[in-house]
This record gives structure tokens, C-alpha cells and sequence, in this order.
């Protein structure tokens, strides 16, 4: 039988997968460049590795779901993605999906 050590961390890991997606939209009703995004979601105790996120939000903006402007004003030119309208939409049917699936997982977990 293996170690629970050896096992956990990609069990999380994968675990975790599943909301960086809502988690980054969350963050993204406002303009948001890929280190602030980091940052904030990092301060709400959600890691995320820029390695991951970058293609995340290309995948994103290729589905329509953010939209990305440059912004060259202020010295070193930054990426901004925020949520479309379409986006909103998204958000919003995850967002409802992950309160149904929350709510099921505390009536199976509860019971523990």
C-alpha cells in the first residue's frame, strides 16, 4: 500500500484544477494584468503559477469569455483581461454551478 504523502499532493493537485477557472473569472469583472491577478488571487489563498495562468487566459479570450487590451502609457507595456459580457454570463452559470455542487458535497461530506 502506497503513502498517503506519495499520493495527496497530485489528489490536491487535481482537486485544485477545477476552480482556477472560476477563481480567475472572480478576479476578472475589473482589468486585470497577469502579476495583479496573481497577487490578488494569492492573497485570497489561491496559488496559482503564472505557467498556468497566461495560457488560461488565452484560452479564455478565444472562447470570447475576456477580452485583453494593451496598455503601453506607463513605461513596460501590460496585457489587461477582463470579463465580456458574454464572460458575465459564464461567470455567473459556473458560479451557480459551483454552489449546487458545494451544497452536494456538504450533504456527502457531512455525514462523515
Amino acid at each position: 500500500m502506497g503513502e498517503i504523502s506519495e499520493i495527496l499532493p497530485s489528489l490536491i493537485l487535481e482537486l485544485r484544477r477545477g476552480t482556477i477557472i472560476l477563481s480567475a473569472l472572480s478576479q476578472l469583472k475589473e482589468a486585470q494584468y497577469g502579476y495583479t491577478l496573481v497577487k490578488k488571487m494569492e492573497e485570497k489563498g489561491v496559488s496559482i503559477d503564472t505557467n498556468t495562468l497566461y495560457p488560461l487566459l488565452r484560452r479564455l479570450e478565444k472562447q470570447e469569455i475576456l477580452i485583453s487590451e494593451w496598455e503601453t502609457d506607463s513605461g513596460k507595456p501590460r496585457r489587461y483581461y477582463r470579463r465580456t459580457a458574454f464572460g458575465d454570463e459564464v461567470f455567473a452559470e459556473l458560479k451557480q454551478q459551483w454552489h449546487e455542487m458545494n451544497r452536494s458535497m456538504e450533504q456527502l461530506l457531512g455525514g462523515e
